[in-house]
């Protein structure tokens, strides 16, 4: 059976377990959150989807959108004097769209089918291992290239294979085309694999341009508008 989640379609992929803030200006969106501050929608959690490049400004079909999102929850709302919103919300799980509902709310519904990850395969713990500490690695040499020490951190040491891809690519600025890859990929080492070589990929640019993009901490601001 699918799940019926509200929508919020943006121009960026947010994926699990990592923090977005967004600037709630558009009434249908003001409406969603004033819903999950009231207590409409209880769990707090609303699906954010990327948007393809299109000449509509309306999305009124499923593929104007990427066939999976990330289902968010709502950690923090402000409201500001005149109705809008500044909102701190964390990724949780993945979805796939399978149909757009355009009139029942006054903000897009979504039937969803949730998407978990598949069987971890049956590599030795220590080509597991080999293959975590080698996107850690990528991971430090594009910290180390971009930010300033105080601007980043590791993830913890006993963070799980299944959620180490999405932790690494969190504060890393990638291209949408390549967070949607990552939040898509459904095989936890393959997902290793992908954000070492992103990382490596993007350290090595930044190296060859010396040019460094803002610090993680400067886009803890509302700065995503709906």
């Amino acid at each position: 059976m699918a799940d019926s989640l509200p929508l919020f379609p943006l121009q960026a992929v947010l994926l699990p377990g990592a923090n977005l803030p967004l600037h709630v200006f558009e009434p249908r969106y003001r409406q969603l959150t004033m819903d999950m501050i009231s207590g409409k929608l209880p769990d707090m959690t609303f699906g954010i989807i990327a948007l393809r490049p299109s000449v509509d400004r309306e999305v009124t079909e499923v593929d104007q959108l990427h066939a999976v999102g990330c289902s968010a929850r709502l950690r923090e709302a402000e409201r500001l004097p005149d109705g809008r919103f500044d909102i701190i919300t964390t990724g949780e799980r993945r979805f796939r769209l399978l149909e757009l509902d355009t009139t029942s709310a006054p903000y897009l519904m979504g039937a969803v089918e949730w998407v978990p990850d598949t069987e971890q395969s049956t590599a030795a713990a220590e080509s597991v291992s080999a293959l975590a500490e080698s996107a850690r690695s990528a991971h430090r040499r594009y910290c180390t290239a971009a930010w300033k020490s105080e601007d980043w951190t590791e993830p913890a040491a006993d963070t799980d294979t299944c959620h180490l891809a999405h932790q690494l690519a969190a504060d890393c600025l990638l291209s949408l085309d390549d967070r949607q890859d990552l939040l898509e990929e459904v095989r936890p080492l393959h997902r290793l694999r992908m954000v070492g070589r992103l990382l490596n990929r993007e350290a090595g640019f930044l190296s060859a341009l010396r040019a460094v993009p803002a610090p993680p901490a400067h886009f803890t601001d509302p700065i995503n508008l709906n």
